[in-house]
C-alpha cells in the first residue's frame, strides 16, 4: 500500500535558502557530487505550494486560542504550505495532480506558487492534467523574475546519484541525495513505469523535481513507499509527452456504504479540453467525479436491490421482530451471515441542564447522536434554528482544536453555510445542515431528524470536495436509520403544532389527550383510551411510539407498532400502559418467534390476563379482539400491557386492563 508524499502541513517556515543533506542526514560524497553552482538555478526553479491561511473563523471558543505557543514562523505566516511545483521553462509549471486537487473546494485560499523571497505568484490557467499519472502542467498569472527553468533529462540512467528537490515537512525546499533504484510498473495495467528511488522524501516534496547529478530533471516526485525507504517519481518524459489541451482522468475507483460489505468497483474514465481557468478546471472536474460518485452508488444499490432491505430473505427476521423501543437511533445494516439487524451501538451521555442531554454514538463513519432538548427551551427556536441544536452538541465538548499542545474546546460553530431538506424513502424529513472548519479546511454535515423532544443526528467529518459524496451516502443511509418517536405529552403538543416536522405516517395518527381526564391515540390500524383512573394524564407522561418495518399487505412500510405512555420519565416509576402490534412470522424463520407467536394465537401467559412481578413491577398482559373478519385467523393480533411500581392485587391489575381494553378497537388483521 504506497502513500503520496502529501499531507497537510501545518507547521508553515519559509526558508530563503537550499539546503542540501544527504539521506542520512550528514554531507556525503553523493551530496557533494551536486555542483554548488547550479543551486541557483535550482532555487529559483522551485517553488513551495502554499494556501492562503482562512482570512476570519466563525468559531467561538472557551478562552482565546494559545497562538503564542505555536513557533514564531508558524503563527506569523499568512500561508499554509501544501507541496512543490518546478519551472519547466516557456512559462510552464509541473506539480503532481494531489497537491493541485488540494485545492479543489477549499476552505483556504486556492493553491498559489511562494518563490524563496516570499513572493506569491497565482495560477493562471491549467495546461494538462492526469489524474492516474498524477501530474499536472499550469501557466501563472504573472512571471517570476527571470522565468528560470530546470533542464531536462528525459532518459535517465539506472544507478545513478539523485537528488529529491522540495519543501520537506513545511519547512522550506530541501535537497536530498539517494540512487535511483529501479523501475516498477504502475499498478492498474503497466501502462508505465515508476521511477524508484531512496532519496529521502517527506510529506511536501510532492510535486517536487527528482535531479541527476547535472541538476536536470528526470522525474516528479509524488509517492512514498509505506513499509520501506523507496519513493516514487514519475518520469518526467510522462508529463512532457502526454497529450496538450487535456484532464485526463483514468483511473480505477470503488465505491461503498456503510450497509454491508460488498463494493462496487468501477472505472472513471473521462476528460475535458483544457485550458482552463483554475475555478473552471475545479468546477469541470467535480462535476465529472460527483456523476461517476453516482453512477458508482447507483450501481451498487441495483446489483443489491433484490437483497436490500426491506428485501430479501435476509430482511424477514426484522419485519417480524417485536419493535425495539429506544430513546437511542440504530442503524439497520447487513451482517456476513446475509442477515438484516439493527446497530447495538454503545453511546456516551452528557448532561445539559433542564433536564437535557447528548448521546454519542458511532455507526460506520458517522457519529449518531441524540439530544433532548432542556426543559424551557423554546421548541420553535430549536427546530427553526440549526445552531440551536450543535451549540447544544458542542456544550459536550465533543469539537476541539489542538494549539500546539493545548486542545481548546469549541463551544459554537456559529452559522451553517447550507441548508436543505431530505425526505427518505419512509417520508421522513431530515434537515440538513453543513458547517465550515476553516482551521482544519474541513466541513461538519449534519442530518438531523426532528423528533418530539429533540432530535436524532447524523454527523459526519469531511473534506469541503467530499461534500457530495457525503451527501450521496448519508441520502442513502438516512433510509436506514431505526428510531423511537419519544416526549413528555408537552412535548407532543408542540410538535404536533408543527406539520413540517413530521413524517408522512402521521397523517394517519391521532393523538388527544385532556389533562386529568383522557388519552387516547387512533390510528389507521388500532384505536385506543383510557381515563386518568387508569394513570393520570398529565404534561409529563411520557409517551414513546415504536416505530417499526414491517410488511402490510405484502408491503413494507414504516409506522407505529407499539404505542407506550409512562406515568413520568423518572427511570424508577415502572408505571406505564401499553398497546403493542405483533405479526405472525413466515414458517421456520425463528422458532423463538412461532413460540411467541403461539402463545398470543392461544392467549397463553403472559398474554392470559394475569397479573404477574418480576424486576419491581407488577404487570399484565392481554390480547385484544382481533379485527379479522368471520372465523378467519387473524396474521396480526395487538396486546394490550399495565405495569405498575411495586406489588398489587390480581383484581386491582385486572381493573386496570379492562379499562385500557374498554375502547380498545384493532382495524387490521
Amino acid at each position: 500500500m504506497r502513500t503520496r508524499c502529501d499531507g497537510v502541513i501545518r507547521r508553515l517556515r519559509r526558508v530563503g535558502m537550499l539546503v542540501l543533506v544527504s539521506a542520512w542526514g550528514v554531507a556525503t560524497a553523493h551530496a557533494a557530487s551536486l555542483d554548488a553552482a547550479l543551486l541557483p538555478t535550482i532555487q529559483s526553479a522551485t517553488f513551495e505550494v502554499v494556501q492562503a491561511k482562512p482570512a476570519s473563523d466563525p468559531l467561538s471558543y472557551e478562552k482565546p486560542l494559545p497562538l503564542d505557543l505555536l513557533p514564531y514562523q508558524e503563527r506569523t505566516d499568512k500561508y499554509y504550505s501544501i507541496g512543490t511545483a518546478f519551472s519547466i521553462g516557456h512559462g510552464r509549471y509541473v506539480t503532481a495532480g494531489h497537491v493541485l486537487m488540494a485545492g479543489l473546494d477549499s476552505l483556504w485560499g486556492p493553491p498559489e506558487l511562494r518563490d524563496g523571497a516570499g513572493h506569491v505568484y497565482p495560477i493562471a490557467r491549467i495546461e494538462k492534467f492526469s489524474l492516474r499519472q498524477d501530474f499536472v502542467v499550469f501557466t501563472l498569472a504573472r512571471q517570476p523574475a527571470g522565468d528560470v527553468a530546470l533542464a531536462i533529462d528525459r532518459t535517465p540512467a539506472l544507478n545513478q546519484v539523485v537528488y529529491a528537490v522540495g519543501n520537506a515537512l513545511g519547512t522550506g525546499v530541501v535537497i536530498r541525495d539517494g540512487l535511483y533504484t529501479s523501475d516498477t510498473p504502475e499498478a492498474q495495467d503497466g501502462a508505465w513505469k515508476w521511477m524508484r528511488f531512496s532519496a529521502a522524501a517527506s510529506p511536501g516534496n510532492s510535486g517536487g523535481p527528482l535531479l541527476d547529478k547535472d541538476g536536470k530533471v528526470i522525474g516528479v516526485v509524488l509517492m512514498k513507499s509505506a513499509n520501506e525507504n523507496l519513493n516514487y517519481a514519475l518520469p518526467i518524459r510522462e508529463v512532457l509527452d502526454a497529450p496538450d489541451g487535456k484532464a485526463v482522468m483514468d483511473t480505477r475507483v470503488n465505491y461503498r456504504i456503510d450497509l454491508f460489505d460488498t463494493v462496487q468497483n468501477g472505472q472513471l474514465k473521462t476528460g475535458f479540453a483544457l485550458p482552463e481557468s483554475l475555478a473552471s478546471f475545479y468546477r469541470d472536474y467535480q462535476t465529472r467525479f460527483d456523476a461517476n460518485e453516482d453512477g458508482l452508488q447507483k450501481a451498487l444499490l441495483d446489483h443489491e436491490s433484490a437483497r436490500l432491505f426491506p428485501n430479501g430473505a435476509g430482511s424477514a427476521r426484522l419485519l417480524h421482530e417485536q419493535v425495539a423501543i429506544s430513546s437511542f437511533p440504530s442503524l439497520i445494516v447487513r451482517g456476513s451471515n446475509g442477515e438484516w439487524g439493527r446497530t447495538n451501538t454503545q453511546s456516551r451521555y452528557f448532561a445539559l441542564d433542564g433536564n437535557g442531554y447528548v448521546r454519542v454514538g458511532a455507526a460506520g463513519h458517522d457519529a449518531l447522536i441524540r439530544i433532548r432538548r432542556p426543559d424551557g427551551m423554546d421548541a420553535a427556536k430549536f427546530y427553526g434554528d440549526a445552531q440551536v441544536p450543535m451549540d447544544l452538541l458542542a456544550r459536550t465538548g465533543l469539537f476541539q482544536r489542538t494549539v500546539a499542545s493545548e486542545k481548546i474546546t469549541i463551544t459554537s460553530l456559529g452559522k451553517p453555510t447550507l441548508e436543505s431538506t431530505h425526505v427518505d424513502r419512509w417520508q421522513r424529513p431530515w434537515r440538513i445542515a453543513v458547517w465550515p472548519l476553516p482551521y482544519a479546511n474541513a466541513l461538519v454535515v449534519t442530518y438531523s431528524l426532528p423528533v418530539p423532544d429533540g432530535c436524532l443526528m447524523m454527523v459526519r467529518f469531511v473534506p469541503p470536495a467530499g461534500l457530495h459524496d457525503a451527501r450521496l451516502d448519508l441520502d442513502e443511509l438516512s433510509s436506514f436509520v431505526y428510531a423511537t418517536y419519544q416526549g413528555t405529552l408537552a412535548q407532543w403538543k408542540e410538535f404536533l403544532g408543527d406539520r413540517a416536522l413530521q413524517p408522512a405516517a402521521f397523517r394517519n395518527i391521532r393523538i388527544g389527550y385532556d389533562y386529568g381526564r383522557r388519552f387516547s391515540y387512533a390510528s389507521q390500524r388500532v384505536a385506543f383510551s383510557y381515563p386518568s383512573s387508569l394513570q393520570p394524564v398529565k404534561p409529563g407522561n411520557l409517551l414513546q411510539l415504536g416505530f417499526q418495518f414491517f410488511l402490510d399487505g405484502g408491503k413494507p412500510v414504516w409506522d407505529v407498532a407499539a404505542v407506550n405512555v409512562w406515568k413520568t420519565q423518572a427511570s424508577d416509576d415502572q408505571d406505564e400502559v401499553n398497546v403493542q402490534r405483533h405479526a405472525a412470522p413466515p414458517s421456520g424463520l425463528d422458532e423463538d418467534m412461532s413460540s411467541r407467536w403461539r402463545k398470543l394465537v392461544g392467549r397463553e401467559y403472559p398474554y392470559n390476563a394475569v397479573a404477574n412481578a418480576e424486576n419491581g413491577q407488577m404487570s399484565i398482559d392481554a390480547v385484544a379482539p382481533s379485527g379479522a373478519a368471520g372465523s378467519r385467523a387473524s396474521s396480526v393480533l395487538y396486546t394490550a400491557f399495565y405495569g405498575a411500581t411495586g406489588t398489587r392485587a390480581q383484581d386491582f391489575m385486572k381493573g386496570k386492563l379492562d379499562l385500557l381494553t374498554k375502547d380498545l378497537q384493532v382495524m387490521e388483521h
